[in-house]
């Protein structure tokens, strides 16, 4: 009888590169077994998992149900062997992480190759998306979320906070002087955020007083994305809360400056999300430690 994982890690291996023949080489052996092995994967379980067609191989809605559930059963064999053995790492298979583009460009892929290199038979899909993506439906092993968490479901792990703050190029403040307090800032244009953790009104406390004050921002451009906000406030057309992550290296050189210091706004969680209804996996795990043992947490915070 066919060994029933080893025909999950061909179904997985030929999903993950596209085709028979670049399976057969990373599993190395020959492309006629791999064929072998679905067709009689495909006659064991009565239904057809792949379709051809002139851009490649891609699963039917059965494959890609057959895939997730064979990857997960795979991470657990793994995690098992490593459980027995005491490994800590030499993690297999593939990782689907999400999270935010920003966040992702400036601060988590210039530290994954640190990663990789703990884990270099791990391979990695990175979905960055500032939307919400959906867990179950897209397959995701884990994901970065900045603010309120939305999804009950969902199990999270708190992996930092980023400061927020009102920042301008000097010579947005220039032009437009700088706000005293709070209240001041509906007299400037800014660039808001359509996503969670941004928006139009913000409740300020006074470190010094802890008065509280709210401001409405004019908000005169709107983004989806937080690239835009970064590049409004890069043109002088607008100011913006954000957090500190976002311009700290422009903080640093001074091409943004950070205004209302002594007012404060509460911070902005980093979570690592996991889907609900799931074991937490060994690889998914071991990258939202590695998020918050890299100091990502602690920078974000500033």
């Amino acid at each position: 009888m066919m060994d029933r994982f080893a025909a999950m890690e061909v179904l997985v291996k030929v999903i993950d590169t596209g085709s028979f023949s670049a399976a057969a080489r990373q599993l190395g052996v020959g492309q006629p077994a791999i064929s072998k092995t679905i067709a009689q994967l495909e006659t064991r379980i009565g239904v057809k998992l792949l379709l051809r067609s002139t851009r490649g191989l891609s699963p039917t809605e059965a494959g890609r149900r057959y895939y997730e559930h064979a990857q997960r059963a795979l991470d657990a064999a793994h995690e098992a062997d490593l459980a027995a053995t005491g490994a800590a790492a030499g993690l297999t298979g593939r990782l689907r992480f999400a999270a935010p583009v920003t966040f992702a460009r400036l601060h988590l892929m210039p530290r994954l190759p640190a990663f990789i290199a703990q884990h270099p038979a791990l391979a990695i899909d990175a979905i960055l998306d500032d939307r919400r993506v959906d867990l179950i439906e897209e397959s995701i092993d884990v994901a970065l979320r900045i603010g309120t968490l939305a999804d009950s479901t969902a199990t999270a792990q708190r992996v930092g906070a980023a400061r927020r703050i009102v920042v301008g190029t000097p010579a947005f403040f220039a032009r437009h002087g700088e706000p005293r307090r709070p209240a001041d800032l509906a007299r400037y244009p800014a660039a808001t955020y359509l996503q969670t953790g941004g928006g139009s009104v913000w409740t300020f406390r006074n470190g010094n007083t802890d008065e509280t004050e709210t401001a409405t921002l004019d908000d005169a451009l709107r983004t989806t994305a937080a690239e835009g906000m970064r590049e409004a406030v890069f043109a002088d057309i607008a100011l913006c809360v954000t957090t500190e992550w976002m311009f700290r290296d422009e903080l640093a050189s001074g091409r943004v400056v950070e205004v209302l210091a002594d007012w404060h706004l509460p911070t902005l969680d980093l979570w690592a999300v996991f889907p609900g209804g799931r074991r937490i996996g060994a690889k998914a795990r071991a990258f939202a430690n590695f998020v918050a043992d890299a100091s990502l947490g602690t920078m974000a915070a500033g």
